[in-house]
């Protein structure tokens, strides 16, 4: 069950039929260009924003800084809350597109949805690239921010439901992979319109993002809606027809039944976050949003949004900056995919464990070297002190990459039940968002008040979220969703206390209708990374 907690054959012991069909493949790719916008949009603000041409068009206060840092020292070049809220404005639209977006999401379809998304993207792209004050540019941000809301809540769902059981995981985890790739291409575009001449490399920057804005649009408009989406939403015969399109036989039956089955259960659930509060969820509730504020705190997003302006503010020079920027990005690619090669065979716990001592020990590696060779008022970092920061960032962007950034999604999504899965999603990304933005709008500030002890603050962080791994995490690996009660709420040390027979009937009851009629293997209206 690579990625998402599934198993390739359901319940009932009937193994479903299913082919990889040229329609599963290019829907799957078009739906994950959502990742790539997403990552594309992380990626090339952390570059614009130390570009001096942007800075001193947008923000002057901060264009005279960084071209006299003796005035607030090198850690403060950057200390602007307009400029901070140039980069965070995106998350919050996201987290309140979210809410809109789950409904949009079960009562129009995925891919309605998925256009919705792409609509924003084009309309917020080109407000960017052509602004002409702060508030146009803010204004584009946030409209970006709705398409994210939008794309994050449909695309994971889509690639889950259309993809067969056997490569659900890993297509799914293409999501988190594009959010990689977006992040690279943003950067190595930055590092090209740097050098451009006439003060524009900016808005080519940020008007790019238009490609695969136009990707996810045209792909949004020529797949197919989800069969799950269509039956949930009472078109049962064309959410067979397109089943028996999607998986390229004509036996198809068993499939159908267990998904008309699934939608029929979620259903019968009238109060989903009511249900999610009930005690009996509570392992599954403080896991979930745990897991996200871990992912924030890790400090992984300060230096994606900004690892030019970081490194730039420790003396590497901008055309050092974005070179240096580049490469972090390339180590997240990669690390990425270690991930989907070793989450099944390693286990969760152990890829969090061991990606928390490398964390922690690189993060407090970074803080020595610059509380010792970066003061206020000094230089360039010496290059051999200057190249041992940049393979320590690595050091920790790859322990992040095959650890809490896929995990941080997979865990929630394969550890809720059925009856609270779209209610606990959905609590997932609001968290999720709200600490990214947090983050997104204090880090410079934060950089210039902690100066090198910022790295020491988000060490801290990780050492707090791999003791809370060690002992109230339970391993998910090889579990299947229906068997999670049994096999690992009931079996931990800790939250065994929480599973008692008296508030355990209704999961029971539901665990055993999914598992009689085989659905809570085939549906899955709220699959994440």
């Amino acid at each position: 069950m690579p990625g998402g907690g599934f198993s390739s054959v359901p319940p009932t012991g009937v193994e479903l039929e299913a082919k990889i069909t040229p329609i599963v493949i290019i829907s799957c790719i078009m739906a994950a260009t959502g990742g790539l916008m997403f990552g594309y949009d992380v990626g090339v603000s952390g570059g614009v924003t130390s570009m001096p041409d942007f800075l001193q068009k947008f923000f002057p206060v901060v264009y005279r800084r960084t071209n006299d840092p003796g005035i607030n020292g090198n850690y403060c070049k950057y200390d602007n809350q307009g400029l901070q809220l140039f980069t965070s404005s995106l998350y919050l639209a996201g987290l309140t597109a979210t809410f809109f977006a789950s409904y949009t999401t079960r009562s129009l379809g995925r891919r309605l949805t998925m256009l919705i998304a792409g609509f924003f993207f084009i309309v917020g792209v080109v407000l960017n690239a052509a602004a002409q004050d702060l508030a146009m540019l803010i204004i584009g941000r946030i409209l970006l921010g709705c398409g994210v809301g939008f794309a994050n809540q449909a695309v994971p769902l889509f690639l889950s439901e259309i993809a067969p059981t056997r490569i659900r995981g890993g297509l799914n985890i293409l999501f988190q992979l594009n959010v990689t790739i977006g992040i690279l291409f943003a950067n190595l575009i930055n590092y090209g319109t740097a050098k451009i001449e006439g003060g524009w490399g900016w808005r080519l920057s940020l008007g790019l993002a238009g490609i695969p804005a136009l990707l996810l649009t045209v792909g949004a408009l020529l797949v197919v809606d989800s069969p799950n989406s269509l039956i949930e939403r009472g078109h049962l015969e064309e959410g067979k027809a397109v089943l028996r399109r999607i998986r390229g036989t004509d036996n198809i039956e068993p499939e159908f039944l267990e998904l008309v089955e699934a939608s029929r259960v979620a259903k019968q659930v009238k109060h989903p976050f009511r249900n999610l509060l009930k005690r009996r969820n509570r392992p599954q509730l403080v896991i979930a949003i745990a897991l996200q504020i871990f992912q924030q705190c890790t400090g992984i997003n300060a230096i994606m949004f900004y690892a030019p302006v970081l490194f730039d503010t420790l003396g590497f020079g901008n055309d050092a900056a974005l070179y240096s920027a580049v490469i972090t990005g390339a180590v997240n690619v990669l690390s990425t995919i270690v991930s989907i090669y070793s989450v099944d065979k390693v286990g969760r716990r152990v890829l969090l464990l061991e990606a928390g001592v490398q964390m922690f020990f690189s993060q407090v590696v970074i803080a020595i070297i610059l509380g010792i060779k970066v003061k206020d008022h000094s230089d360039d970092l010496h290059r051999g002190f200057a190249i041992l920061v940049v393979v320590m960032v690595c050091t920790f962007v790859s322990a992040f990459a095959w650890s809490w950034g896929p995990l941080g999604w997979l865990i929630p999504s394969e550890t809720f039940p059925l009856e609270t899965r779209s209610a606990g999603q959905s609590v997932t990304v609001s968290v999720n968002l709200l600490f990214t933005f947090v983050i997104a709008q204090a880090f410079l500030s934060m950089l210039c008040h902690f100066k090198f002890g910022i790295f020491l603050f988000f060490s801290g962080w990780v050492l707090i979220m791999s003791i809370f791994t060690l002992f109230l995490l339970p391993e998910t690996k090889n579990v299947p969703i229906e068997e999670m009660t049994e096999r690992v709420w009931k079996q931990h040390w800790f939250w065994k206390r929480f599973m008692d027979d008296d508030h355990q009937g209704a999961a029971v009851t539901n665990g055993d209708t999914a598992k009689k009629n085989g659905h809570a293997n085939g549906f899955d209206p709220t699959s994440q990374l």
